[in-house]
């Protein structure tokens, strides 16, 4: 939609143009496979339903995440879609679970947690609201750059969130493009990164790295501060669907952008958001 559009409509729009909104993605339980949208609400939460769901290792207490993949590594094989789209102001509906053998399961009805317990190993429930101080492991492979290597650590998240920071990932298309530039014989993807939002600026580069401390306007509702650089980890290396396992591409954002690949971001005015809509850097 066009600057003067927007601004005729009653939400100014100011700022440096940055290009459009080339896809929006919601994750309804952690560290599943998620929904490619084509439109969504922005809450103070973030993308409306996101990560609003987590299995939980009862021995251990910890959230259940891809981040440790040698206890759960298995959790890219799994889908989740909501079996209805969530509206604002009412509950969330059920979540619609694909395990890796086809089965599907509704948290409405069926025992999800028993059922990836009996898979996993481990005895696992899944939860629709986040503990008051949710924690999770993380494992760090021998990777120059990175804070750990060859280890597992114990990691705090958001309080009463199933985020690992802030509520909403930005990456543009030219940081996956300055990275398949870096590792070309890597298959660089942008699922394999897991964000909500996705422009497609004409810049190219890194450029998400300069828009840290100020904010972007998002079509034309809602404003997002972005934080900070979002830090990867070893869930970019895993396999999912028809993608290998690929250290090279941890090891590519390691040696050319810090590890980091995209932002975090908060959202500062909340509203729908739309694919093909313009985004606007103030």
């Amino acid at each position: 939609m066009a600057r003067g559009a927007l601004a005729g409509r009653g939400f100014p729009v100011s700022g440096e143009v940055v290009g459009p909104v080339a896809s929006l993605w919601r994750y309804p339980v952690k560290s599943m496979m998620g929904e490619e949208l084509n439109a969504t609400v922005f809450t103070p939460k973030g993308l409306l339903g996101d990560r609003a769901c987590a299995l939980l290792d009862v021995a251990t207490g910890k959230v259940v995440s891809a981040k440790n993949p040698r206890k759960w590594g298995r959790m890219f094989d799994f889908r989740a879609a909501y079996v209805s789209p969530p509206t604002p102001g009412e509950p969330l509906p059920g979540v619609r679970v694909t395990f890796p053998d086809g089965t599907i399961l509704s948290s409405d009805r069926d025992d999800v947690g028993m059922a990836a317990s009996q898979l996993f190993g481990h005895h696992l429930r899944f939860l629709n609201a986040a503990p008051e101080t949710p924690r999770l492991e993380e494992y760090w492979p021998d990777i120059e750059g990175l804070a750990f290597q060859e280890t597992v650590t114990d990691e705090a998240m958001p309080h009463e969130t199933f985020f690992d920071a802030s509520p909403v990932l930005v990456l543009t298309t030219s940081t996956i493009d300055a990275l398949r530039e870096a590792y070309p014989q890597g298959r660089v993807e942008i699922r394999r990164f897991r964000p909500n939002v996705v422009i497609a600026p004409s810049e190219r580069g890194f450029v998400e790295n300069r828009w840290v401390g100020r904010t972007l306007q998002v079509g034309s509702e809602v404003v997002l501060r972005v934080d900070k650089p979002c830090g990867r980890c070893v869930m970019t290396t895993l396999p999912q669907g028809d993608l290998p396992q690929d250290y090279g591409i941890l090891k590519a954002a390691a040696k050319h952008n810090g590890a980091n690949v995209g932002v975090y971001a908060s959202v500062v005015r909340g509203g729908t958001v739309r694919r093909g809509d313009s985004v606007h850097l103030a």
